[in-house]
């Protein structure tokens, strides 16, 4: 018999310290994006399954939890990603005719794991930006990516780019299906030159030659020249090649300590991204903690085809790689029912200060808190004493209510 409090797979408890960390990073996050423009958002966490689904590929399908509404009887779907639902408020909703910055922060749930260690119910953080077509915008979601890191205390991170324009000029005219082209994408992301034999097969010549050449073509930004030499001149691969190069200088010269790679063939996202995509890794860390890129058709289901790039990431990974925050300093008080200790325990409260009542009995458990300072009563005041082991006590020389 399973017991009651076992947790499904890939789901999992959070305990106080990790909780604390997490929290902390999501407050930086938000903090870091409002001051870059952006607003929060805070769409529902279920929605009808064919607005929840629309424009987002049989990917997002398989990985979304469906439930039928007890009220309606129509069917529900538990999000498995917030994107859609930020492109539905930015066409429904606000219809700004200038740009919109827009950031979340909240759960989405997964049928099935991303990887062995990955959680179900990812924190999913994301910043995305409507409205403009340019290469700015794409270069400021990557900077606020960085500095996202940076705040999480990752150092000197990978960004890995890549453009799905490159492989749809290489298919132009082909006489493929969907299925068909989610099998050259799978050989191309795994980097298997028999299997994209087998699914490139009706590809005229050029484009399957074109398809070999990706394989090879990852590494540092030189492979940026080497697409050039190895591909065909067709103007949407030009172009992808061009903008590469604009955001690996431009990174180059902002972020030195970041490191850039280019890997052609890694067409992760391929239905859903329209032109550059990113993804950022960090040593030691064997997934990606970031992706990104443009997708500029997610607001057409919804009667809005604008321009749209953004990023998402998830808080728990992200948080559990932060270096571990020192205890907060508290203060630490007894129990009474008396009226002046529990109004000078409310005045510190009120000034800001976290004071930790001990109920009785439980006098000499451990603290998530560092208590470093005491509430004692003296000559009938209650006034704020240093609070250190094997060390002299001093008085603050006030009140509690005055420091």
């Amino acid at each position: 018999m399973t017991s009651a409090w076992l947790l499904p797979e890939h789901i999992a408890d959070v305990l106080p310290a990790q909780a604390r960390r997490i929290e902390d990073l999501r407050r930086a996050l938000l903090d870091l994006a409002r001051g870059y423009g952006f607003e929060l958002v805070m769409p529902p966490l279920v929605e009808h399954l064919e607005s929840l689904l629309s424009g987002t590929g049989h990917a997002l399908d398989l990985r979304t939890f469906k439930l039928i509404d007890q009220a309606s009887g129509r069917m529900l779907g538990v999000r498995a990603d917030s994107t859609p639902q930020v492109a539905r408020i930015d066409a429904h909703l606000l219809n700004r005719q200038g740009v919109a910055r827009l950031c979340y922060c909240g759960p989405v749930l997964h049928t099935r794991p991303a990887g062995v260690q990955a959680s179900r119910e990812p924190l999913q953080f994301g910043a995305e930006i409507y409205g403009h077509a340019g290469l700015e915008a794409d270069l400021e979601v990557i900077e606020l990516a960085l500095d996202g890191l940076a705040a999480a205390g990752v150092g000197a991170p990978l960004i890995d780019l890549g453009d799905a324009r490159i492989v749809r000029a290489c298919l132009a005219g082909a006489p493929l299906d969907a299925e068909q082209i989610g099998a050259i994408v799978d050989a191309l992301v795994a980097k298997d030159a028999a299997a994209l034999d087998e699914a490139g097969a009706r590809v005229p010549g050029e484009g399957r030659a074109a398809l070999h050449a990706l394989l090879d073509l990852y590494g540092g930004v030189e492979v940026l020249a080497q697409a050039r030499q190895r591909l065909p001149a067709r103007a949407l691969i030009g172009t992808a090649l061009d903008e590469l190069a604009t955001l690996a200088g431009a990174l180059q010269r902002m972020h030195p300590d970041v490191r850039l790679g280019v890997d052609l063939a890694d067409m992760s996202g391929y239905s859903y991204y329209s032109g550059v995509r990113f993804a950022v890794y960090a040593d030691g860390c064997g997934d990606a903690l970031v992706r990104g890129g443009r997708y500029d058709e997610v607001g057409a289901v919804f009667g809005r085809n604008r321009p749209a790039v953004g990023f998402g990431l998830d808080l728990k990974p992200l948080a559990a790689m932060a270096p571990a925050a020192a205890a907060r300093p508290a203060i630490r008080a007894p129990w009474r029912d008396e009226d002046r200790l529990r109004q000078a325990v409310r005045r510190l409260r009120q000034r800001g200060e976290t004071v930790l009542c001990i109920l009785p009995g439980h006098e000499h458990e451990a603290e998530e808190f560092d208590c470093d300072r005491e509430l004692v009563e003296v000559d009938g005041q209650w006034v704020l004493r240093a609070r250190a082991s094997g060390a002299a006590r001093h008085d603050y020389g006030g009140s509690a209510g005055s420091r």
